[in-house]
């Protein structure tokens, strides 16, 4: 039965052409936003200008989905391993049929052909071309022009947008509309010139079955050996390469990774890689040039290490474009498209995913609308439940700008209350990913030259599987930085990896970067070695890492107990025994992780 708003719109159109006027259903204000300071409100945007329009329906049962979740992702569950089908996940993850209905009525009484628009397989996204005037009265909003005064990026954005209010239970999400920014930020460091001098000579102890001792050289200059035998790993072979086990690096807008620049990493630090390759895997038009000047620095150190680390296992880059076709115009020069929506997106409608999946890019989560971030965590969560590890660099801010004074801090809440506030990161504030903080020297302590991304967030509660870590943390901090930081929230980052000094190979030179955009995928392809034993032993993937790790594997990890995180105008954390917000668990010990997962 139709609401009785659009029973009226109906009735309306029947006896007067043309299309129902938009103030039929009485509308109620769905979300507010307060953008960044750098951006600044120029025009109202045109009327005739296009728009295309995503809106997300709410999945009722994903509190169902959720179980399923933990059910095959808990070590001590009798279904843990039982990972679900795609079209489980969908069938979990679909509307319900009166929303599904009833938002199909709003949209037809709009002028729309419901059955020719662009869904997803489980119908909870769709999609519709429009023009800002029809927005604007779908939405009972006023779209204007922005201008990033940092970046010179421009948009058509809102700051707040409504439906009418029968639909509230039924729509969770219109994009564009209060999204502030083209896509997530990378977060590799600057470069630096090679220094091939030896480090001090530094051994660490390594508690495992078979310990091995660390080159000296690691403490200057990080290669794939220096992983390996930091992290244990020295002695595995592969076994899994051919049945199926696959690793993957993210990459966006701009970033294109290099073949040759890869194969002289190969040749100067991994010899019996040369020759192998990856396979490019274009997502809405994603590209991956060749041409050396195009090659990315960020791109290149996810390939050169994830690949690096775990060869021969299969590999793969997801290269991401926004919505083509892009036409520069006067109101939007710079292509303001998410990409980061095609790319889970794509994920969720593939039959066979690669069980590891690296991601190097991030912001800060409140530049992010909540019910975006809501419902990109969503889907990482659908992801897991399919057997997919999803790992993702915790930021290169400390706690928020990498700046401990006070006085020049620039970490300012876009409450509108302009306080200052510690600044987590988004997708690694998201519960259902593995969030990587990053460590350095031999023996490890949390990086210095910039901050290990660590935190709490403010948009998803501390889970379950984190009270155990968390909680005795949070009493050892006591009342420093009390008010700065939301202590219910998910604590960040789990856990961390060599974050500086890695050796890559750009536009041909040999250089020195970092970041937790190393960390993330370092840990990655600690994560690919373990499935891939776990896959030539004749089990499932790890799938959604967090509820063992924070168990069974907490003793797996070498504890980092020395660095702090400062920003926002403080010291920020510092590294404590057990669980902290600068590296989390701490390192992996791949071969007490190896013996642990093949145990389950």
């Amino acid at each position: 039965m139709l609401p009785k708003c659009l029973l009226a719109i109906v009735l309306v159109a029947v006896s007067v052409q043309g299309s129902p006027a938009a103030g039929g259903c009485k509308h109620a204000l769905k979300e507010t936003f307060t953008p960044a300071k750098e951006w600044v409100k120029r025009r109202p945007a045109p009327p005739d200008h296009d728009l295309t329009l995503r809106i997300s329906l709410k999945q009722p049962n994903f509190n169902k989905l959720e179980e399923h979740l933990y059910a095959v992702s808990d070590p001590e569950s009798p279904r843990y391993g039982q990972h679900l089908s795609k079209e489980q996940v969908q069938e979990l993850v679909a509307p319900s049929s009166h929303g599904l209905s009833a938002v199909n009525d709003w949209l037809a009484s709009m002028g729309f052909d419901v059955n020719g628009l662009v869904r997803s397989p489980s119908m909870d996204w769709l999609k519709i071309e429009t023009t800002v005037k029809l927005a604007e009265e779908m939405l009972n909003t006023t779209y204007h022009v922005w201008d990033n005064i940092k970046t010179g990026d421009t948009l058509v954005r809102t700051t707040s947008w409504s439906v009418p209010e029968h639909l509230h239970e039924h729509i969770d999400l219109v994009h564009p509309t209060t999204m502030f920014r083209g896509g997530l930020q990378r977060k590799a460091a600057t470069f630096r010139k090679l220094d091939t001098a030896s480090g001090k000579a530094a051994v660490m102890s390594i508690p495992a079955t078979s310990p091995s001792a660390v080159d000296p050289s690691c403490n200057t200059t990080i290669t794939p050996t220096c992983l390996l035998e930091l992290y244990n790993a020295t002695q595995y072979k592969v076994q899994s390469a051919l049945k199926g086990n696959k690793i993957a690096i993210s990459s966006y807008l701009g970033q294109f990774a290099n073949i040759k620049d890869l194969q002289l990493f190969y040749e100067a630090l991994r010899p019996e890689a040369v020759g192998s390759n990856f396979t490019v895997v274009s997502v809405n038009g994603g590209q991956n040039s060749q041409v050396p000047s195009q090659a990315g620095d960020e791109a290149n150190l996810d390939t050169q290490y994830a690949f690096g680390l775990t060869f021969p296992t299969p590999a793969t880059v997801f290269t991401t474009a926004g919505s083509p076709p892009f036409i520069p115009d006067d109101y939007t020069p710079t292509n303001s498209n998410e990409p980061y929506l095609n790319w889970v997106d794509f994920l969720l409608n593939e039959a066979s995913l690669p069980q590891t999946i690296s991601t190097s890019y991030g912001d800060d989560e409140q530049t992010v609308p909540r019910s975006f971030a809501r419902k990109v965590c969503h889907s990482f969560a659908q992801l897991g439940a399919r057997g997919v590890t999803l790992t993702f660099s915790s930021g290169d801010g400390g706690v928020g700008d990498n700046d401990p004074d006070p006085s020049t801090t620039t970490c300012i809440a876009n409450d509108g209350t302009n306080r200052t506030t510690f600044l987590p990161e988004f997708p690694a504030s998201c519960p259902f990913v593995t969030s990587v903080g990053g460590t350095a020297n031999v023996p490890e302590v949390a990086v210095t030259r910039y901050g290990s991304g660590g935190g709490f967030s403010n948009y998803f509660a501390r889970p379950a599987y984190q009270d155990g870590a968390v909680l005795p943390f949070l009493q050892s901090v006591g009342s420093t930085n009390q008010g700065l930081f939301n202590a219910a929230g998910r604590g960040i980052p789990d856990v961390s990896a060599q974050g500086d000094n890695f050796e890559i190979f750009f536009q041909g030179q040999a250089l020195l970067t970092g970041g937790t955009s190393a960390a993330s995928p370092t840990f990655a392809g600690v994560v690919a070695l373990l499935n891939d034993a776990r896959i030539a032993a004749g089990k499932p993937s790890l799938g959604f890492l967090n509820p063992l790790i924070y168990s069974k594997a907490r003793k797996a990890f070498n504890d980092i107990t020395v660095g702090s995180n400062p920003g926002c105008g403080t010291q920020g954390f510092s590294c404590r025994a057990g669980w902290d917000a600068v590296t989390g668990l701490g390192t992996p010990n791949f071969g007490l992780l190896e013996q642990i997962v093949l145990s389950n």
